[in-house]
């Protein structure tokens, strides 16, 4: 497996910039992963009138699928930091004319969201993956019970080493650590009690899939540090 190589203090920043300077090409390039993000948004089973939180949402490329789910009566809200992605999914939303997608320009741990929605998506966001501020965050504005879909990239096992040798170019052009590769949605699961993991591709994608406490049982709250 190719070293991993997350102690570079300059590498948040670096990938972060490297993120934003993407927007123009970045439909282009998660072209080839369309069928994992049908199989996330599957998995989220979503009803009309429901409120899903598109977590990292990017250039929008979910919005689509998203807004089929919840339908007119529904609510798509997307996180998103970086402004060149956002400028991108706000030419998006006005191109269809989605009025019931809302944007939410800010890091995720510090989105202001005023409403407790049925489902949320993390597609792709390993960053946001292993922040425990960030996913208790989100969780904190979910319903019980709600559906919580992530996906992305991971280290395949032993077994098919070979894979890895492409999920490392791939992941280093779009995260800022490797930590936590293994098992990306492993803080996640913790936060809501496990989850059912389906592995893909030789097992470098994976998509994890599971539901917030129901009633009366609350998910673990996170104070800043």
């Amino acid at each position: 497996m190719p070293t991993p190589r997350s102690a570079d203090p300059t590498r948040p920043r670096v990938a972060l910039a490297q993120y934003r300077h993407r927007a123009q090409v970045y439909d282009r390039e998660l072209a080839p992963f369309e069928p994992i993000r049908e199989q996330a948004i599957r998995h989220l089973g979503l009803r009309p009138s429901d409120t899903v939180l598109d977590v990292g949402c990017g250039t929008g490329l979910s919005f689509a699928a998203l807004c089929n789910g919840v339908g007119p009566s529904g609510r798509v809200v997307g996180i998103e930091q970086s402004p060149e992605m956002l400028e991108q999914a706000q030419a998006r939303v006005a191109q269809h004319g989605w009025a019931n997608v809302a944007l939410v320009g800010t890091p995720v741990a510090q989105a202001k969201l005023p409403l407790q929605a049925d489902a949320a998506l993390f597609h792709f966001t390993h960053d946001v993956l292993r922040q425990p501020q960030a996913i208790a965050h989100v969780l904190r504005h979910l319903k019980p019970g709600a559906r919580v879909v992530a996906s992305g990239l991971k280290w395949a096992g032993v077994w098919t080493w070979p894979v890895n040798w492409l999920v490392w170019p791939a992941a280093l052009y779009s995260v800022s650590s490797l930590e936590g590769l293994q098992q990306p949605w492993d803080r996640l699961a913790d936060q809501l009690g496990g989850m059912a993991v389906d592995t893909l591709w030789l097992d470098a994608v994976f998509v994890a899939h599971g539901t917030t406490p129901p009633q009366g049982r609350g998910v673990l709250s996170l104070k800043p540090q």
